[in-house]
């Protein structure tokens, strides 16, 4: 396999989804169930894994995952993934959420959370994946911060383990 085939750009995996939050999907303060969001966000970064790799891929695993802001009903859900790290079958999604009032246009983060998906072939095995390459300097950008953001959250993740034990 020549370098050009071992390799995507991240470009190529970016995937952004758009939902509008309806009453079935809200809770009783007419705002977006978490599993709902999560399931959209598990969709958009499934989506961005296997156009990053070119097959179908399963997720394997969903870091942390802060609400920060709420979704009301009415409102706009913008789903937005992009594959930034890879291992020899897994892909590692950044999966961005965001709120819109589409009679205000104002705009809100919601959560983020890191998901790794795992490549797999027409039989149903761990499949091999190419490695990121990055084209542009906004590109180089994008994985530098997802890579540093993960990391922090996983050293926090140990770090609050470590001390509870």
């Amino acid at each position: 396999m020549s370098e050009e085939e071992s390799t995507v750009h991240l470009s190529e995996s970016h995937t952004e989804m758009t939902e509008m939050l309806l009453p079935d999907d809200t809770n009783a303060l007419g705002r977006a169930l978490g599993g709902v969001v999560l399931h959209w966000m598990d969709i958009c970064g499934a989506i961005s894994a296997m156009r990053f790799a070119n097959k179908q891929c399963v997720t394997a695993s969903m870091d942390h995952v802060d609400f920060i802001a709420p979704i009301d009903v009415g409102e706009i859900a913008v789903i937005n993934a992009y594959a930034f790290n890879t291992g020899e079958t897994s892909v590692d999604v950044k999966v961005d959420v965001h709120s819109e009032d589409p009679r205000t246009g104002e705009k809100q983060e919601t959560t983020t959370s890191f998901l790794t998906f795992v490549a797999i072939d027409d039989d149903g095995n761990p499949a091999t994946v190419p490695e990121v390459a990055c084209k542009t300097e906004a590109e180089k950008e994008l994985r530098k911060e997802a890579v540093e953001k993960r990391q922090a959250e996983l050293e926090s993740i140990i770090e609050r383990m470590t001390n509870d034990y």
